[in-house]
Formats: C-alpha cells, structure tokens, sequence
C-alpha cells in the first residue's frame, strides 16, 4: 500500500451527534458514537466539496468505515459544561451547478443559536464563499434567504444545505458535546 498516496474524495455523507460525560474527552467520545464515527481516527481538513464527490446516504458511508482506518472530514464541534448553555455545531454545503467545479463545505459552531439559526448561518456562509468564487454579485447586506435567492437564480449554485447538531448544556454541569461533520471517502 503507498502511504504517501493523495487522492480526491469521491464520496461524501453526513453526520452529527451528541454526547455528556464528566469528562470533556469522554463527551466528545460519546458525541462520535452518536454520529457512528467513533471507530476512525478523524483528520480535520478544510472545506472543499470535490469536484465530481457523490453525496451518499450517511448509513452506506458507515458500512464503508473501517475500524482504525484515516479518515478525512470536515468536522464543527462545540462544547460546554455550563449547565443549560446552548451549543451548536453546523456543516453548511454549496455545489455548484457546473459538474467541474468543486464547492465549498463551511463549519460553525457557536454558542447561543438554536439549530435553525446556526444551520441557516452555516449554509449562508457556504454559499456566499462560493458565490464569490463564481463571481456571482449580490449584496452582503441582505438577509440569507434573499441571497439564496440570487445565488439560485443566477444558474451558477444547484444546492445548498446544512446538518446540524445543537443542545443545551447539562443541567448538572456535565461536559456536553456536540459535532456536525462531512466524512470524504475515496
């Protein structure tokens, strides 16, 4: 096997999970088993959705993880141990209508925004980076979903989305973590 091998992701699924613990690392722990990648050992890399990378269903991307194998994602992760805080952690996703074109995968996470609020955030700033890329105008001032709608109308952005994962802090104080994340798969 060549170790030193690069390659472009040729698939993409999406996951999130929770987790609380006592302890900040076991929170985090458990928040991976939720999302049902604790088995990987996880590389964060930046936020590129591949050119020609096929979405595919977040059960069949588990089937293909192999225990201990290196595995690539793009990964938002938030913690608290304050007791009713709210934490969210969100993936926003832009795939460009052009096939040979890659996209851009955006990770926030912050405290004090519902699950909507951060989602909307997270998928605004995906495609508002690849908008700019493509050269497509609008204005910054405008609330999202009236720059969806230029970026949509412009022929130039086929999809926007987000997954996201928010809670609230433990009531007795347990570390409460939570992760949103795109796994790319070769």
């Amino acid at each position: 096997m060549e170790v030193n091998k690069l390659y472009v992701p040729t698939k993409i699924f999406f996951t999130k999970g929770v987790g609380k613990h006592k302890e900040y690392l076991a929170s985090f722990e458990l928040a991976l088993r939720s999302a049902g990648i604790e088995i990987c050992n996880l590389v964060s890399v930046s936020s590129i959705f591949p050119v020609g990378c096929k979405i595919i269903p977040r059960s069949q991307g588990l089937k293909l993880l192999k225990p201990g194998q290196i595995t690539h994602c793009v990964i938002a992760r938030n913690s608290t141990n304050e007791p009713n805080r709210l934490i969210a952690a969100s993936i926003g996703v832009a795939i460009p209508a052009d096939k040979n074109m890659y996209g851009y995968l955006s990770e926030h996470h912050p405290f004090g925004q519902t699950e909507k609020v951060a989602g909307d955030y997270a998928e605004d700033l995906a495609a508002t980076m690849l908008a700019t890329t493509l050269g497509i105008e609008f204005d910054a001032e405008k609330a999202w979903n009236e720059r969806e709608q230029v970026y949509k109308m412009s022929g130039k952005i086929v999809r926007t989305f987000n997954i996201t994962q928010s809670a609230q802090g433990d009531k007795n104080g347990l570390w409460t973590t939570v992760i949103a994340v795109g796994v790319l798969l070769p």
